[in-house]
């Protein structure tokens, strides 16, 4: 305790009464700033555990096609583009 006396007396002889009120001000401001930038990454950090952890959705049932039915696809609107052709791996 009389460790920190000593400091704000040194303080207070080398900066003035009129700076340190302004000193400690400013340094209220950083340290406000500090915790509220270390809280914010603090909740990122939580936020993306949480996204992590969570389980994947199920898996959508398969969408039917065309070939499975036994009908012919749909056709296309006229101004539609070609459609590209199958071709098989080889």
């Amino acid at each position: 305790m009389t460790e920190l006396l000593v400091i704000m007396a040194i303080a207070l002889v080398v900066l003035g009464p009129k700076k340190l009120p302004e000193l400690a001000r400013s340094l209220g401001r950083g340290l406000a700033e500090f915790r509220r930038a270390s809280s914010d990454l603090h909740r990122e950090f939580l936020d993306v555990d949480k996204d992590v952890a969570a389980p994947a959705p199920a898996p959508a049932a398969p969408a039917v096609t065309a070939a499975a039915t036994g009908s012919p696809p749909p056709a296309a609107p006229a101004n539609a583009p070609p459609r590209p052709t199958e071709t098989t791996g080889g």
